[in-house]
């Protein structure tokens, strides 16, 4: 029996990946890319993100292009620049934004920004692009949850509510959408090493506790790295998951075994 290396490859597929410029995005833009793929970034800070790739091995077959998820005419004018003269055939919804806060440390303005961004953002994107898949009846979908959306975890109200949510909507989307050939799942990091993740840990009066605590709460003892979740977000993408959807893959160090 041989290894069947052929099942990772994104040759000739067109992705687009939301919030690629930094931490697990831009891993996966890499990855994909080096893949096969023709990975179409859409990010709301487009200068970091073509800094990011300007100088990658792949950055021949990435293309930058404004997108802020959380309003719905950005998204549909960057869904037709991404689908002029081509058709997509994976989405990666990984942009998303944090606060670190309990319920009563979370202003009404923090909590809609979490939601317009996270939840609203991903509605946006999937909605924009559905009825190309639905017109080829083909398509993957990857959402980026967390383990916030599987367990609750202290000081981040906001946050895990609208990772919750992001589960929901991958397992009720990926029962709707089965008998259209159309595969949704999603990935559920822990504590990843990103500059989402230190921006959240500066948030907190002691910062470096705060690391090495995040630190020992995975089983493995450590953050996990973009590039460790970006290899899950390639199997979910590539048609060595062919047989899966409505699943939550969890990148987490094993926390949520514990």
């Amino acid at each position: 029996m041989t290894i069947p290396t052929n099942k990772f490859d994104l040759t000739a597929k067109h992705v687009i990946v939301t919030g690629g410029g930094s931490g697990i995005g831009a891993a996966i833009t890499e990855l994909f890319a080096a893949a096969g793929a023709k990975v179409i970034v859409g990010d709301i800070n487009v200068d970091a993100s073509l800094k990011q790739h300007a100088n990658s091995d792949y950055s021949s077959s990435i293309d930058v292009h404004h997108c802020d998820i959380s309003d719905s005419e950005s998204v549909n004018n960057f869904i037709a620049i991404s689908c002029k003269n081509r058709k997509i055939d994976v989405l990666v919804n990984n942009a998303g934004v944090g606060f670190v806060g309990t319920i009563s440390e979370t202003s009404p303005e923090n909590f809609d920004r979490l939601y317009q961004t996270n939840v609203r953002g991903t509605y946006n994107m999937t909605k924009a692009l559905m009825p190309q898949f639905l017109d080829r009846k083909q398509g993957v979908i990857v959402n980026m949850a967390s383990i916030c959306g599987l367990v609750g975890v202290p000081d981040r109200f906001a946050y895990c509510m609208t990772k919750f949510a992001i589960i929901g909507m991958t397992k009720s989307m990926a029962m709707d959408h089965a008998k259209d050939n159309i595969r949704i799942n999603c990935i559920c990091p822990g504590r990843i090493a990103t500059p989402f993740m230190f921006d959240r840990i500066n948030e907190y009066p002691d910062p470096e506790a705060i690391r090495a605590d995040m630190d020992a709460s995975q089983p493995l003892g450590r953050m996990g790295t973009p590039e460790e979740v970006a290899t899950v977000a390639l199997y979910l993408a590539s048609d060595a998951s062919s047989f899966v959807t409505g699943a939550c893959e969890s990148v987490d160090g094993g926390w949520f075994a514990g």
